[in-house]
């Protein structure tokens, strides 16, 4: 009895939430009821729903993060599109401005030129140089420089100041007791055009590379814009020569006339000598400086200097213009980007001073040297 009802124990399925068919309805032929299924846990391998979600969050947060690169990216470029635009226009104006600087060089000392005449042409670089001020005002600067903008404006209506105190000078150095005194007058009107390079340098150019940098602007250059050439304008002394040139004939101021000093090579600096035979050294920083004096007692202008390497088959030469010399100054041309020289061989360097009118000994008016190039 007791191994019978083991064997009946061991038959009886413990489901405790499936209807599992009793004997009766088996044996009353009913169908079995479907054994139902406890839930189970979502799969957690590749092709699980959480990985997925997993997945797509993750791609939403990069696609966000590129996103917001790519938007910055966009804005990084526009700025900088925004700052290189405005530096663009500022180069016109620069450069509309640096060429009236040039103009005004020239005319001062063009040789032969008259009061008359230079006042007339005054009148026009005044007029362009207004011009270039308007467009300035014109431009619209990034935020981050309208306060170098301003200074940029300053600056070019400085140079109107200064050329429209020339002209009212040069109005009146006809009734200026001594060129001495009319050098003093046209000195302090011409400082305005070399502060106004100073302010230019400083307060524009300096100070808006500076701004760029803090903005992190890379690769947008700020435009130069010299105005004065020639640091005599701020002399006195050159001033008074200039107006003994313009209003006193020819030959009245005595002596003149031009002579070479001497040449170095550069740069090592190294003096050439007349009498000897000089080894030079030829690399692509090859110059030669040539040394003009004024030994007469004339202020002399448009002085045309010429460099000669006498090889064959094909010479080079080179010529320079000096805008002015002073009496007793000397000045210094250098002549670069020479080509092709000949090594090894003896070879003629010569270098000349035109004459000007009215000179009487040219004998000092040019020299050779004897060279040898070696490679460097």
């Amino acid at each position: 009895m007791a191994e019978r009802e083991r064997t009946d124990i061991d038959s009886i399925e413990f489901d405790f939430f499936d209807d599992s068919p009793t004997a009766e309805s088996a044996r009353e032929g009913s169908p079995p009821k479907r054994r139902r299924r406890l839930p189970t846990r979502p799969p957690t391998g590749a092709g699980g729903p959480i990985v997925r979600l997993a997945a797509l969050v993750a791609g939403a947060i990069l696609l966000a993060a590129v996103l917001v690169l790519w938007a910055n990216s966009c804005r990084e470029g526009q700025r900088k599109d925004q700052f290189g635009n405005y530096m663009e226009s500022v180069a016109k104006v620069g450069a509309d401005s640096k060429r009236i600087g040039r103009d005004l060089n020239n005319l001062i000392f063009s040789a032969g030129i008259k009061v008359g005449d230079l006042k007339s042409e005054l009148d026009g670089l005044r007029q362009a140089q207004g011009q270039t001020v308007q467009s300035a005002q014109g431009l619209d600067p990034p935020g981050a420089l309208r306060e170098q903008h301003e200074s940029l404006v300053e600056a070019l209506q400085l140079r109107v100041s200064g050329l429209n105190g020339l002209a009212g000078g040069f109005t009146q150095i006809a009734d200026v007791a001594s060129s001495q005194a009319a050098g003093e007058l046209l000195a302090e009107q011409s400082n305005r055009l070399v502060a106004s390079d100073v302010l230019y340098d400083d307060f524009f150019k300096d100070a808006a590379q500076n701004v760029m940098e803090e903005e992190g602007i890379r690769g947008v250059a700020v435009p130069d814009s010299n105005f004065v050439s020639n640091l005599d304008f701020s002399s006195p002394r050159s001033w008074k020569l200039i107006v003994d040139r313009l209003t006193k004939p020819v030959n009245a101021g005595g002596l003149r006339g031009n002579r070479i000093e001497g040449v170095r090579v550069l740069p090592s600096r190294t003096q050439l000598s007349p009498s000897e035979d000089n080894t030079v050294k030829a690399s692509d920083r090859l110059a030669f400086e040539v040394l003009v004096n004024n030994s007469g007692q004339t202020q002399e202008t448009q002085v045309k200097v010429t460099l000669t390497i006498q090889q064959s088959p094909e010479p080079i030469r080179q010529e320079q213009e000096i805008d002015a010399i002073n009496p007793g100054d000397t000045d210094a041309v250098v002549f670069r980007d020479l080509g092709q020289v000949s090594f090894g061989s003896n070879t003629i360097l010569k270098v000349t001073v035109e004459p000007v009118t009215g000179e009487t000994n040219t004998n000092n008016n040019s020299a050779e040297y004897v060279v040898i190039f070696t490679f460097g």
